[in-house]
């Protein structure tokens, strides 16, 4: 983009058709509406407010989200963005855009609009939502809204869109792209190693390092979790004599990317176990390794010893282990 044909205006690309939940991350980038289609990047309903990232790097509020934030009701969101482009502008429209024009912006449409599913997505742009934000919050006369003041001035500047990118673990910068690398460096690795007919622990531990890599967990040669999993319900498996129940279990060849050194003493003999066992192994899992005290007592040993920070094991125990909620006393 020019600096000598923009002059530093960021332009809202309007191209946008094509929806892709979780598509993986890219760094950000201005928005060029010379660009081709952009792809929905992420999208999640944080309290009730729906929210976003656009494949360039464009974080958003759908219409529900920002008329929430607003303190106003869906339609009047929904008329701002009707009567955007109208020959004779409405005052509140064009207190909205000289409000963007003092951030060196414009945009063509107030929303970008997604088609998935048989539904339009209504896509506001951060920088669109804090213009109407900022008008509900002082320049609506009797129209203005406490709660819009509020949230105004807990957004203002880049908060908003600071907000949207942590809300939906979105890294606009690609500094932590490479957080994946090592778990999908295994996955390749051994995605099929199991024979028919068993699976392996491994494999069953997906939801687990997910979330910790989301937590900010450095998951690679020394944080190994599935190690630990496979350890404790190995020794369940001999305990119980489950392959009475199950049959007998058997040996794997699992290997470890060059990078770790374990890999040095790849193929590595792995425990399987017969796929009839699957469901009481995820009960267990749940039961016992999660909320049983098991995967937070493998946490609080990475704390100790430096290999974890406190506040990711507190993020990776909250999303994983449900609070307890206590049932009603019995009736007397």
């Amino acid at each position: 983009m020019s600096d000598s044909n923009t002059k530093n205006t960021q332009i809202v690309s309007l191209q946008t058709n094509k929806i892709n939940i979780l598509a993986q991350s890219a760094a950000s980038k201005a928005a060029d509406p010379k660009q081709g289609n952009l792809d929905l990047e992420i999208e999640k309903d944080i309290g009730g407010i729906g929210m976003g990232v656009l494949s360039d790097g464009t974080p958003y509020l759908n219409q529900r989200g920002l008329a929430a934030l607003c303190g106003v009701e869906n339609a009047h969101i929904g008329t701002i963005s009707s009567q955007w482009n109208e020959r004779e502008q409405k005052p509140r429209i064009t207190a909205i855009k000289n409000i963007l024009a003092k951030s060196n912006f414009s945009a063509a449409t107030a929303h970008i609009e997604i088609k998935h599913a048989g539904r339009v997505h209504y896509c506001y742009p951060a920088d669109v939502c804090l213009a109407i934000l900022e008008y509900y919050a002082f320049d609506a006369g009797t129209n203005c809204q406490p709660q819009a003041r509020d949230n105004y001035r807990l957004l203002a500047g880049s908060k908003l869109r600071e907000m949207i990118y942590s809300q939906v673990g979105y890294d606009p910068t690609g500094r932590n792209s490479s957080r994946f690398k090592s778990w999908h460096e295994r996955i390749a690795l051994n995605y099929q190693s199991a024979p028919k007919g068993f699976f392996h622990v491994f494999n069953e531990a997906h939801t687990i390092i997910y979330e910790l890599i989301q937590a900010g967990a450095e998951i690679g040669d020394k944080f190994v979790v599935d190690i630990s999993i496979g350890q404790h319900w190995s020794k369940y498996w001999v305990d119980s004599s489950l392959e009475l129940i199950y049959g007998d279990r058997c040996k794997y060849p699992h290997c470890y990317p060059d990078n770790h050194p374990q890999s040095k003493s790849n193929p590595q003999e792995s425990w399987c176990y017969p796929l009839a066992s699957l469901g009481h192994y995820r009960e267990w899992l749940q039961d016992t390794y999660i909320e049983g005290g098991k995967f937070s007592s493998y946490l609080k040993n990475k704390v100790s010893k430096g290999e974890l920070p406190i506040s990711v094991a507190q993020l990776a125990i909250s999303a994983l282990v449900p609070p307890q909620i206590e049932g009603p006393a019995p009736n007397s």
